[in-house]
């Protein structure tokens, strides 16, 4: 049967979920522990290949096993052996051809700032520290460029050499949880690194370094050159897929 699953992790010590020959990953993680109880060679599906560092607090998967159990013996057994930092929310039986990637309408991504002029050794591990302080009405205004079907070559690459840089962002907007500032913007698709480079131009437009109306025209150009730096991955997380 194919089983989806709801998994939940800090990024952190990960180079990214996608497997690889020679650092660790996410889906290696999970693989492994797939095998040590089912024992068998188990390929896992994602939603997301989020990056070396990326967290995860909604990341869909799927795979395909001969489980004979129940479910729910499943979902204990995977957390008992699963690292502390990954963790399987919930599981369920889903459509033989369900692919987590392909049938995804659209993904729902958070980066966090902490905007204070200390930083904070507890959420460092998860957030942006910036100490300057920032105009987030002029941010808002910036983000909401973003909403609709645009070329966003300036903010990011596609997965593949011919690949189309459009995409559809559905939301993008800035909340406060004073300190903390939280965006969070949801899409069709993203490309690589997308949202960290919006981000970091973003933080530009609150710095002062980038008026709003310049924001727009780097969107437009489609050159990657004139976006800001692109933040760092610990801000970043998924937060959602939706079906």
């Amino acid at each position: 049967m194919r089983v989806r699953g709801v998994v939940a992790y800090d990024g952190t010590e990960y180079s990214g979920f996608q497997r690889q020959t020679n650092a660790l990953t996410v889906q290696e993680a999970l693989e492994a522990a797939l095998a040590r109880i089912t024992q068998e060679t188990v390929t896992v599906l994602a939603a997301g290949r989020t990056d070396a560092g990326v967290h995860a607090v909604g990341q869909v998967v799927a795979f395909d096993t001969a489980w004979r159990h129940g479910l729910d013996d499943l979902w204990r057994a995977l957390n008992a052996v699963l690292p502390a930092d990954i963790v399987f929310l919930q599981i369920e039986e889903a459509a033989p051809d369900f692919h987590p990637r392909y049938d995804a309408r659209s993904r729902r991504y958070r980066y966090t700032v902490h905007n204070a002029p200390v930083r904070d050794p507890l959420t460092r591990r998860y957030s942006l520290h910036v100490a300057a302080s920032l105009d987030v009405a002029a941010m808002q205004r910036a983000a909401r460029l973003l909403v609709g079907t645009y070329d966003f070559a300036a903010f990011g690459r596609a997965p593949k050499p011919d690949g189309t840089t459009v995409r559809r962002v559905l939301a993008a907007e800035w909340g406060r949880d004073a300190p903390q500032l939280h965006f969070v913007i949801e899409a069709n698709a993203f490309l690589y690194r997308m949202v960290r480079s919006i981000v970091g131009t973003l933080l530009q437009v609150g710095r002062g370094g980038m008026a709003v109306e310049e924001f727009s025209a780097v969107l437009a150009s489609r050159d990657r050159d004139r976006a800001g730096p692109t933040v760092p991955p610990h801000g970043l997380c998924l937060v959602e897929v939706k079906y």
